[in-house]
């Protein structure tokens, strides 16, 4: 068992607080994302649960036992760094056999977990090279496969793919997805790009200011967000926010957008009531919209100001009052910049935010 138990922990680096009271769990074998911008904390919390940086207060087991102040070696970790971090002067072989070496495991030992997990990264042809003889790519998977050679129980990642292309990135995300399936590992995966963390995890951490702002499954923090700053952090494009006003229409609840009211599904009439002649923030992605080329009862007049064509779809800019709108379109959808299109906001598709709060509203 690697259950991995954060309880209460604080680090800060002067006046700054780096992590701000986090209490997380990552259980057996799963695979948690912390995710956020540059600065959030993520790194700081994974290099505190690594034993790199002790905590100010707060508690970390992990497999039940406290290792809030054991140094690295004695957690049964391993782990793999942005920078990839293997000796240049070594063969791959050398490399990943190094740790099993400083551990003093049998001879025949290391060389049956280098070859296994040479295997698990399909690097097993290049065992004899130095590292100056690879790409990038490759010398991410050496640094991978000598993490998985120590089989710890927990496997620590900061940003592995970052120092790769857009094309090398997308190959080793599927890679590291299916390599992880197939070994039994708890994992905790730090990264500050959204696909990788949508695409990957089992939960993802959103962390900002040092404080983790929602931990779910992936497909529930990008519909359900629990705050405005995960729905507009959360995708590409970003989750869409307009200004509204609840208004009471014959004991219902509608949101004028200028001219425009929307009707809010059922289950939110009860608590939209009580924002009545209030400002309410709109949000809603730009898949979530549907756009029409003629007149509708129900659909928002807009002028497309941009159109970008992405060959799966066509996102469109548009103005919507003082609110920069990204609409997603499919590429036969027939439109030019300065051109009007409508929209249609499906009722279940919207989220209601506090504006004051930033607090996303949701039935009880």
């Amino acid at each position: 068992m690697a259950e991995i138990k954060v309880e209460n922990a604080v680090k800060t680096f002067g006046d700054f607080v780096a992590v701000d009271n986090v209490s997380l769990t990552i259980h057996d074998q799963e695979f948690m994302v912390l995710l956020g911008p540059s600065g959030c904390g993520k790194t700081t919390l994974l290099r505190a649960i690594a034993g790199l940086g002790m905590v100010d207060s707060g508690r970390i087991s992990i497999g039940g036992r406290d290792v809030t102040y054991l140094p690295p070696r004695s957690r049964n970790i391993s782990m793999v760094f942005q920078s990839y971090a293997i000796f240049p002067h070594m063969k791959v072989y050398d490399n990943v056999a190094f740790g099993l070496r400083m551990r003093k495991v049998d001879k025949n030992d290391i060389d049956r977990r280098v070859r296994r997990a040479s295997e698990l990264l399909h690097i097993e042809n290049m065992l004899d090279r130095y590292p100056s003889k690879m790409s990038g790519g490759q010398r991410q998977r050496v640094a991978v496969a000598r993490a998985i050679a120590m089989q710890a129980g927990v496997l620590l990642m900061d940003e592995p793919l970052s120092n790769l292309d857009a094309l090398l990135r997308l190959e080793m995300r599927a890679e590291l997805k299916r390599l992880l399936a197939e070994i039994d590992v708890t994992t905790i995966y730090v990264t500050h790009d959204q696909i990788e963390a949508l695409s990957m995890g089992d939960r993802i951490a959103v962390m900002r200011n040092g404080i983790i702002q929602q931990c779910d499954h992936p497909t529930k923090v990008y519909d359900l967000p629990s705050n405005q700053f995960v729905g507009g952090f959360i995708g590409n494009p970003p989750m869409n926010f307009m200004q509204g006003q609840v208004q009471r229409h014959n004991g219902s609840v509608k949101v004028a957008i200028g001219d425009f009211a929307l009707e809010p599904a059922n289950l939110y009439q009860p608590i939209l009531r009580s924002y009545d002649g209030q400002p309410i923030v709109i949000g809603i992605r730009a898949e979530n919209m549907e756009t029409l080329n003629k007149p509708a009862d129900d659909a928002l007049k807009v002028q497309v100001q941009v159109v970008e064509p992405l060959g799966s779809q066509n996102l469109l800019t548009v103005k919507i009052g003082d609110d920069t709108v990204k609409v997603s379109t499919h590429p036969t959808f027939d439109v030019t910049p300065n051109s009007d299109v409508w929209l249609r906001f499906p009722a279940d598709k919207i989220r209601w935010i506090d504006r004051e709060k930033g607090q996303v509203l949701y039935p009880a």
